[in-house]
């Protein structure tokens, strides 16, 4: 008799030496160190020690990386008159499709990072001897680009989400890096998974206009409702990502009045919200997750609500890709079977 477990849960599917997800203890590890170990490392040491493992002390990959964003400028330029058509993530998917399916990784990284940019300033250019994350906050036209780096790493890698099994499974294809990283992409348009931090802003724009914050929350959930950046599919306590990221909101809000005022409100919010769903679910644990001061980063930092998700892909690439690495050295064809319960031919 097959067993099924719908839609994979509490199914392990193989061994990965890149992190660890504990729901139950609430902890994210990445090769043997804590989320928070990692927050003051850059993204090009973030990304040598995803990929290579070892010390993130290593030598960084600034100059690498800054002429990959120069290397493909010209080629997401070219295609620039489409961008304006297209949804932030498809566009990203498209700034994939124009290089060439080249074997370092390091462009795949700056492809994303530089089509977001240019889809914001098309006139920008990169600087090859720039940080990455400097390089593409200034060509973006944002602010706090040390927030925007305690952002990345912190999405940078999260275990068998959906857009990182996806990307495994094309990899295990032998389709090629572009292939799969394109899957991911794909992965990432549906609402239920990376689609949440905007949603956030729209709960706690209408907070703040309701007489009864209290009541609010009661009535959304007597109605059935979803609170924003409150649940996860694994973690039974508080996402460790939501700390660190309002952590990072605490840093950032000391340059900005705006933020401040924005990041008090939402903390008084998250304990109305979390004493309510223990009162309407007290079977059930649904704490803070990583959308709830994403939402209040990004939206300080300068992005506008649409462009959320694919802030986040230019983040999670560095996970996407140490997957696709680890599935291509050791991993099998990803071949899973499905139980039939459709009609059978008739006897005889």
């Amino acid at each position: 008799m097959q067993v099924v477990s719908s839609g994979l849960e509490g199914v392990c599917v193989g061994d990965s030496h890149i992190s660890l997800v504990d729901g139950q203890a609430g902890r994210l590890i990445l090769r043997g160190f804590h989320l928070h170990q990692l927050g003051e490392k850059s993204f090009e040491e973030l990304a040598r020690f995803l990929w290579e493992g070892g010390a993130c002390d290593e030598e960084s990959l600034v100059q690498p990386l800054g002429e990959a964003r120069v290397r493909v400028a010209p080629l997401l330029r070219e295609a620039l008159p489409l961008a304006a058509r297209l949804a932030p993530i498809e566009w990203l998917r498209l700034a994939l499709d124009r290089l060439p399916d080249s074997q370092n990784p390091l462009d795949w990284v700056a492809a994303l990072g530089v089509a977001l940019a240019l889809r914001r300033n098309p006139q920008a250019q990169p600087e090859a001897k720039a940080d990455h994350v400097s390089d593409i906050a200034r060509m973006a036209g944002l602010q706090f680009p040390d927030g925007l780096r305690q952002y990345w790493i912190c999405v940078a890698e999260h275990g068998m989400n959906a857009s990182t099994f996806t990307a495994r499974v094309v990899a295990s294809t032998r389709a090629g890096h572009r292939a799969a990283l394109s899957a991911a992409l794909g992965a990432l348009q549906g609402p239920l998974h990376g689609g949440a931090p905007g949603p956030v802003l729209d709960m706690l724009d209408e907070l703040q206009r309701a007489p009864d914050a209290a009541a609010w929350f009661q009535h959304k959930l007597a109605s059935g409702e979803r609170l924003m950046g409150f649940g996860h599919r694994v973690y039974r306590v508080r996402d460790p990502r939501a700390e660190v990221l309002r952590l990072a909101c605490q840093k950032v809000s000391e340059q900005s009045s705006e933020l401040a005022e924005r990041l008090r409100f939402a903390e008084r919010m998250e304990k109305l919200a979390t004493s309510a769903l223990a009162a309407h679910k007290p079977g059930r644990v649904l704490q803070t997750n990583v959308e709830y001061y994403t939402a209040l980063l990004l939206e300080a930092i300068g992005f506008q609500r649409e462009e959320f998700t694919a802030v986040f892909a230019c983040g999670r690439v560095l996970g996407w890709l140490a997957h696709i690495f680890e599935q291509e050295s050791e991993g099998r064809l990803i071949r899973p079977e499905v139980r039939y319960v459709g009609p059978m031919p008739d006897q005889g």
